[in-house]
């Protein structure tokens, strides 16, 4: 694809009103080319605010314009951000993040997210809902992109006995994993297991059982499962458990979540025949 360009980012005195730094699925990979960093941050000093999407956070940070503020990236590169950058604070479930005049955004379709926030501080919320309901977007999509985002991305542990423990976990998730049962069934401690998953896992057991049956009921309603059934499934003694699992953690109820993620092909339904169909329009439209 070619792109052409009507300045050269080395001209002097050159500014923006709005400075948009694109991402790049090299970015977060090698070493970020030394003009290109000495771009971003000459017209960085010349422009009004400046803005990344997805990965071109990465652009800010080396050219230092992150220290000290909070942002965000895409989330399979946010814990890189962090620890490449210890100076930024990343927030990896942010959609997009503002901190004063620096606007940083997660994936690429973030950037509607974050254009959308950007008109409504410059012509106000209603203009930016008109745009919105243009697009047919969200104004402020609900949630956050861990939404988005696999929960279970750990290593496998290095030593057998926790691997073992590990495997049971994932392979039951609707199982009596309490300290003691988990304790009694390796032969070992609780103190002795709580540090083997904090050293090898960096989380403990009670969270990593928490992760597991999470992981699972997202799985299960992907598959078409009811809130009901996929709360018994993956080891919630009830629905309501399950729904403040997701809403705490996704910031949306298993119902809605089960709404964007699920298929929208269903391989068993019958085709409505053109007067039922007629008829559907007809009840919507009322």
């Amino acid at each position: 694809m070619r792109l052409l360009a009507d300045s050269d980012a080395a001209l002097p005195g050159l500014g923006f009103d709005t400075l948009l730094v694109m991402g790049g699925d090299e970015l977060p990979l090698r070493a970020i080319d030394a003009g290109l960093v000495a771009a971003a941050t000459a017209l960085a000093a010349n422009s009004r605010r400046v803005c990344s999407i997805c990965t071109g956070a990465f652009i800010l940070a080396r050219a230092g314009l992150l220290d000290g503020h909070r942002a965000t990236t895409h989330w399979q590169h946010a814990g890189l951000l962090a620890r490449a950058y210890p100076g930024v604070s990343v927030e990896p479930d942010a959609i997009f993040v503002k901190d004063g005049r620096l606007f940083t955004s997660a994936g690429v379709t973030a950037g509607i997210d974050l254009a959308l926030a950007l008109l409504e501080d410059d012509h106000g919320e209603e203009m930016a809902r008109t745009v919105a309901q243009s697009l047919l977007v969200f104004l402020q999509r609900p949630g956050g992109q861990s939404q988005f985002s696999p929960t279970l991305q750990a290593a496998r542990p290095r030593t057998a006995m926790l691997r073992g423990v590990h495997d049971a976990i994932a392979a039951d998730p609707a199982g009596d994993h309490s300290m003691p049962a988990m304790s009694a069934r390796f032969a070992v401690s609780p103190r002795h297991l709580t540090r083997l998953f904090t050293n090898e896992l960096g989380t403990t057991p009670a969270q990593f059982v928490a992760t597991v049956r999470f992981d699972a009921a997202k799985t299960a309603l992907d598959a078409g499962h009811s809130v009901s059934t996929t709360a018994g499934l993956a080891g919630y003694g009830n629905p309501e458990s399950m729904r403040r699992a997701f809403v705490t953690r996704l910031g949306i109820p298993p119902r809605a979540y089960q709404q964007r993620f699920r298929s929208a092909q269903r391989p068993n339904a019958t085709p409505a025949s053109p007067s039922h169909e007629r008829a559907r329009q007809a009840a919507a439209a009322d």
